[in-house]
């Protein structure tokens, strides 16, 4: 059984920093592609961040790019997401997702959601203006 575990949301002054912190449980994690989502107040699901399986191919939305740095530890089963230059539109619920590949072999797979098999339950971020 695998589980995906998020930590680390909270309220944070726009300009702060927060780090999001993601756990996988029950995986051989070093063989998943990592990746973070969000979905704030009457918006869709989008894509932030993602990882290759050992984390030296990385992706980014164009709304977070130089922003946002995703890195993972396999050896802890842990994914992180270290978030600088918070902006309020940045306020929503963000989801860890693990999906059984090492890789993909074009960046629009690592957006599409269907590509992820284990998802978990997301921590609100809030960043006050």
């Amino acid at each position: 059984q695998v589980r995906v575990a998020e930590s680390g949301g909270g309220l944070v002054q726009a300009g702060g920093s927060l780090r999001l912190s993601c756990r996988a449980f029950g995986a051989t994690f070093n063989t998943y592609i990592v990746a973070w989502f969000r979905q704030g107040p009457g918006k869709e699901r989008e894509f932030v961040a993602a990882a290759n399986w050992d984390g030296s191919s990385t992706y980014y939305h164009d709304s977070v790019t130089g922003r946002v740095t995703i890195s993972r530890d396999n050896a802890q089963g842990t994914a992180d997401l270290q978030m600088n230059s918070l902006k309020p539109e940045d306020t929503a619920v963000y989801y860890c997702a693990a999906g059984r590949k090492y890789y993909c072999s074009d960046y629009g797979c690592y957006e599409r959601e269907h590509e992820y098999d284990y998802w978990g339950q997301g921590t609100q971020v809030t960043v006050s203006s």
